[in-house]
């Protein structure tokens, strides 16, 4: 079991932020967390929750997508970030993982990799050492190596889109979804390698999950968003273990498991939000 105490040291502050699409679409009302230096953070909710605007919001790629943040602050080690293009921090050490596994299909698995270091100026020979320790997380993309990223299976597309984030030397990483699509014992390999680099690298982690029962086995703090807002947040322990939480996002109460669509109930939801 993981201990769930958190560093005194903030590396991420989001502070009361409100994101708007095309000037009217109000997604993100009010919405603060923050991810310790060190710590595996979670960000919790269905599909349409907000999970993936708000890591977009701190690695600031909405303005891609017609977004904007148009209230409250977003800070890394203190100083805002707002002004900053998504390759300045990579510098810093922020780098986004993109839900969807976004490789570049017709290069190889090895040259994927090495694209993640296009910001680096510390010569060849601590890039190859870096490669070489991505092959010791993902012995997978060793063998496949010389593959094109494109026939590769989706939980190597997923190593791979991991792997080339640790190559920029990143300290904190955004991990959108990391266990969409795949199958369950993949979705235990990855999240394994998750907790390994955050023991034994120090990566900290702002993982945006719908898998709540596997997320909360492995991170030490949880944020819950429901349409928008931040509902619920505490130590992944106290989640696991709060009744509503059990039987609103893992399906099970004192009676035993439930469905989903059973135990979604409004008056629940009205409780929550109250």
């Amino acid at each position: 079991m993981l201990d769930d105490s958190r560093t005194s040291e903030t590396l991420l502050a989001v502070n009361n932020i409100e994101v708007i699409y095309n000037h009217v679409i109000l997604v993100l009302k009010g919405v603060s967390l923050s991810v310790p230096k060190g710590g595996i953070t979670a960000l919790l909710g269905g599909n349409g929750a907000g999970k993936t605007t708000t890591l977009k919001a701190v690695s600031n790629l909405l303005h891609s997508e017609r977004g904007e943040v148009t209230k409250g602050s977003i800070t890394y080690r203190g100083e805002p970030v707002a002004a900053s293009s998504p390759s300045d921090l990579v510098k810093r050490g922020v780098i986004q993982v993109m839900e969807g596994r976004h490789c570049f299909e017709h290069l190889t698995v090895e040259e994927n990799l090495m694209t993640g270091a296009y910001t680096r100026s510390d010569g060849h020979a601590a890039i190859n050492a870096d490669l070489e320790m991505v092959y010791t997380y993902f012995p997978r993309l060793k063998e496949r190596r010389k593959s094109q990223a494109g026939y590769t299976s989706g939980g190597e597309q997923q190593m791979c889109a991991i792997g080339r984030a640790l190559m920029s030397r990143p300290e904190t990483i955004l991990l959108d979804e990391p266990s969409m699509g795949l199958a369950p014992q993949l979705v235990e390999e990855i999240f394994t390698i998750v907790k390994n680099l955050n023991e034994k690298e120090g990566v900290s982690f702002l993982l945006a999950e719908q898998n709540t029962n596997v997320a909360l086995r492995f991170a030490h703090y949880g944020y819950i968003l429901e349409s928008g807002r931040v509902v619920m947040d505490g130590p992944a322990a106290e989640l696991r273990e709060n009744p509503d939480v059990k039987e609103f996002y893992l399906g099970v109460s004192d009676e035993g498991r439930k469905s989903f669509r059973n135990v979604r109930s409004y008056r629940r939801r009205k409780r929550w939000l109250s």
